[in-house]
C-alpha cells in the first residue's frame, strides 16, 4: 500500500507541501448541481483541482461547457454528476408507480402502513364531457374510501382482541403498532387513484430520461408530471433557508445598506438545479411508436386466447436469446403469462421471431437506449403475479430488470386471511366486485383514454403481473429481506416462493439463503 502523507487543515485551506506527496479528501457544499457537475467533469479535461475549478466557474461558463460537450458530443456521463432533490406531491398511486419506475432512482413514497390514507383524497382523470362516467367514478371512489375507513377500525378492533398488550409496552406504542398492522390489511381497498407523495434524489441523466419517459406515457396525468418535473428542474428551486437569509439581509441593511445589496445578491439569488441538462428532454417517439406497434402485434399473435392459470411465482427455464427477446417484447403489451406467450413464440418460425425483435428496434433513434425488454440473459427470471399493493414494495428492488404489464382486473384480487375471523369478508368482496364492474364500465366509455382512466378505480388488491430478471445475489437478497416477519404477508409469500423455486432447481444452494419460513406464526407486536 503506498505511503500517504496527510495534509493538516480544513477543506478550505490549501497548504499542501510542494515536496511531500499528499492526498486530500473534502466534501463540497454550496455549489449548484450543474456547477458541481461541470467542476467534476473538468477532471478529465484539465489539471485543475476541484476548488480551482469551482472558483473559476460561473453559470455562463457552465452552460457553454454543457451545451458543447453534453448536447453536441453526447457526453451524457457529465449529467451523472449533477444530483437533484425533487418533491412530487398529491399525485396518484398509479402515477407514483410510473415515476419510480427507474433503475437509477433513489426516493421514498408515503407508506400505506404508517399513514391513514382516507385523508389523502384521490385523483380524478379527465373524463371530458362524459358526466355519466365522472359520476360513476366518484361513486366508486366514495364507496372504496368508506369501506377502507370502516375496515380500518374493524381490523384494529379485531387485532386488539387477539393480541393482549404486554405490561411493559406503552399504550400509544401498542395502538400504533396494531394500527400499522390494520393498515396492512385495509390497504387492499385503496384505489390506484389515491393521492400520495414522494421525494426523489436522482442525477440529471436519470431525470432527463425519466422526464422523456413520462412525457411519452399513456396516461394524461403522468404526461403532465413529466412537464412539471422538467419545469421544476429549470425554474427557481425552493430554498429551505430563504426566510432566515432574508431576515439576515434585513438586519444587515439596517447597518450597512451597500453591503446588504451585495448580501442579497449572493444569499437570495435564484437557483435552478438543472437549467441546461434537462431543457431538451422531450417525449420519445421510439418508445411511443414501438408501444403502439407491439400492442397490435401482441393482439394479433395471441389471437384473444383465454388467459391460462398461472402460479404466483414462476421461475422460468432458460431458452435461446431470440425466444427470450421476442417473448419479453410481447409480454409487456398484453395480459398473458410469460410461459403462455413463450409457448406461442416457440411455435413461430425464425423469420417471425426476428420480425418481432425488429419491431422493438425499428424506430430507435440515434441517441435512444434500447428498450428495457432487451436487458436479457439473466439466469433467474421470475414471472410474478401479485397484488398491486405488494408489487409497490417489490418494485423497489432496482437491481432487477423489471418488465411490468398494465393494471387490470382480469387476474382477480387477493383476500387477507384475517377478514374471515373478523367477520369482514362479505363487505370486502362486495367492494371488490363493485369496483371491478365499475372499471369495466368506465373502460367502455367514450374518449381516447377510457381504458387508462378506468385503471384509476382499480383497488390495490387486484393482481398485477411483472417479470423480474436478476442474478443469484439478488435472489438471495430479496428472499432474505422480504421473507422477514416484520414485512407485509403479500411480499413475504412471494419471497418464500422465490426461495422454494430456487431450492428445487438448485438444491445444493438452498442452504445459503437465510430466509424466514412464512408459515410460522408472527408476533403482531414485533416490527
Amino acid at each position: 500500500m503506498p505511503e500517504v502523507t496527510a495534509t493538516p487543515g480544513s477543506a478550505n485551506s490549501e497548504n499542501a507541501s510542494a515536496d511531500a506527496p499528499s492526498v486530500e479528501v473534502y466534501a463540497v457544499v454550496g455549489a449548484d448541481p450543474e456547477i458541481q457537475a461541470y467542476a467534476m467533469a473538468k477532471y478529465s479535461r484539465s489539471s485543475l483541482s476541484m476548488k480551482e475549478s469551482l472558483r473559476e466557474i460561473n453559470q455562463q461558463k457552465a452552460e457553454k461547457f454543457l451545451n458543447t460537450f453534453y448536447f453536441q458530443y453526447g457526453h451524457r456521463s457529465i449529467a451523472d454528476l449533477a444530483h437533484i432533490a425533487l418533491a412530487i406531491e398529491r399525485l396518484s398511486i398509479l402515477a407514483a408507480i410510473a415515476v419510480a419506475d427507474e433503475q437509477r432512482w433513489d426516493g421514498q413514497e408515503r407508506s400505506t402502513r404508517y399513514q391513514d390514507f382516507k385523508k389523502s383524497g384521490y385523483t380524478t382523470p379527465d373524463f371530458g364531457d362524459d358526466e355519466q362516467a365522472r359520476t360513476l367514478y366518484h361513486q366508486t371512489m366514495a364507496g372504496l374510501m368508506a369501506e377502507y375507513e370502516s375496515l380500518s377500525e374493524k381490523m384494529f378492533g379485531y387485532l386488539a382482541s387477539i393480541t393482549p398488550k404486554p405490561e411493559e409496552m406503552k399504550q400509544d406504542a401498542y395502538e400504533r403498532t396494531l394500527r400499522a398492522r390494520a393498515f396492512d390489511i385495509t390497504r387492499y381497498l385503496l384505489p390506484l387513484s389515491t393521492n400520495t407523495s414522494l421525494g426523489q434524489i436522482v442525477n440529471a441523466r436519470t431525470l432527463e430520461t425519466q422526464v422523456a419517459r413520462l412525457l411519452s406515457h399513456t396516461h394524461k396525468e403522468i404526461r403532465h408530471l413529466g412537464e412539471l418535473l422538467k419545469d421544476a428542474a429549470i425554474s427557481p428551486a425552493y430554498n429551505v433557508s430563504h426566510d432566515s437569509l432574508r431576515e439576515l439581509v434585513g438586519e444587515i441593511r439596517k447597518v450597512a445598506p451597500d453591503l446588504a445589496e451585495r448580501a442579497e445578491q449572493e444569499l437570495l439569488r435564484e437557483i435552478r438545479v438543472a437549467p441546461t441538462l434537462v431543457k431538451y428532454a422531450h417525449a420519445n417517439p421510439y418508445e411511443m411508436e414501438t408501444r403502439r406497434v407491439l400492442r397490435q402485434v401482441a393482439a394479433e399473435l395471441m389471437r384473444s386466447a383465454p388467459i391460462a392459470p398461472a402460479p404466483m411465482v414462476d421461475l422460468l427455464e432458460e431458452e435461446p436469446l431470440e425466444v427470450e427477446l421476442a417473448t419479453t417484447l410481447l409480454y409487456q403489451h398484453c395480459d398473458y403469462s410469460y410461459r403462455q406467450i413463450r409457448e406461442v413464440v416457440r411455435g413461430f418460425s425464425d423469420k417471425t421471431r426476428r420480425e418481432v425483435i425488429d419491431v422493438g428496434l425499428r424506430h430507435r433513434g440515434k441517441h435512444d437506449e434500447m428498450l428495457r425488454a432487451f436487458c436479457a440473459g439473466q439466469q433467474f427470471r421470475f414471472d410474478i403475479l401479485m397484488d398491486v399493493g405488494g408489487f409497490r414494495d417489490m418494485h423497489r428492488h432496482r437491481r432487477c430488470i423489471q418488465i411490468g404489464q398494465g393494471f387490470t382486473t382480469k387476474h382477480g384480487y387477493d383476500t387477507p386471511e384475517e377478514l374471515d375471523p373478523a367477520g369482514a369478508r362479505a363487505s370486502y368482496d362486495a367492494a371488490m366486485k363493485h369496483a371491478a364492474a365499475a372499471v369495466e364500465r368506465l373502460a367502455r366509455c367514450g374518449g381516447p383514454e377510457a381504458r387508462e382512466n378506468a385503471q384509476y378505480a382499480i383497488p390495490l388488491a387486484f393482481r398485477k403481473r411483472t417479470l423480474f430478471k436478476m442474478d443469484f445475489a439478488e435472489v438471495v437478497y430479496i428472499s432474505e429481506l422480504r421473507s422477514g416477519p416484520a414485512g407485509h404477508i403479500s411480499y413475504r409469500k412471494v419471497a418464500w416462493e422465490m426461495y422454494e423455486s430456487v431450492a428445487k432447481k438448485h438444491p445444493a444452494l438452498a442452504k445459503y439463503l437465510r430466509v424466514t419460513d412464512v408459515r410460522e406464526p408472527v408476533d403482531l407486536l414485533k416490527r
